[in-house]
């Protein structure tokens, strides 16, 4: 798991912005999340990984142990119950909403030498 420790920047985002409005992000902070480059840091210490992803406007942090249940507050501002597994060379994040109305998630990143692949899912769709 060393492996997934580093610095990803994104090259790209397929089908990004129908993602963001499937989950009813408001169009300006689509348009601010699209045309943005994040770079995201992996980092672990004592069996907590730490997940920082940055851009220009903001910085958001993801702390876990693997296999613990925590509470989150995603991006697009959902409160959560969340789990992050591992799955060979991936940390699979399962969100689950804890309000009803709202949508639950699945983050899976794929870690392959310097290039960390992100696809995220709405439970449903």
């Amino acid at each position: 798991m060393d492996s997934f420790k580093g610095k990803y920047e994104r090259t790209s985002a397929e089908n990004y912005e129908e993602f963001l409005k499937a989950l009813d992000v408001n169009f300006l902070l689509r348009k601010a999340a699209t045309v943005s480059t994040p770079v995201m840091e992996v980092t672990e210490e004592g069996g907590v990984w730490t997940i920082k992803t940055s851009t220009t406007l903001k910085s958001m942090e993801l702390k876990f142990k693997i296999g613990e249940e925590f509470d989150e507050t995603t991006a697009d501002g959902r409160e959560v119950k969340a789990v992050v597994t591992l799955d060979g060379n991936k940390f699979v994040c399962v969100q689950k909403a804890k309000k009803d109305g709202q949508k639950s998630t699945k983050s899976v990143r794929e870690f392959n030498g310097d290039e960390c692949v992100h696809t995220m899912t709405i439970d449903g769709m």
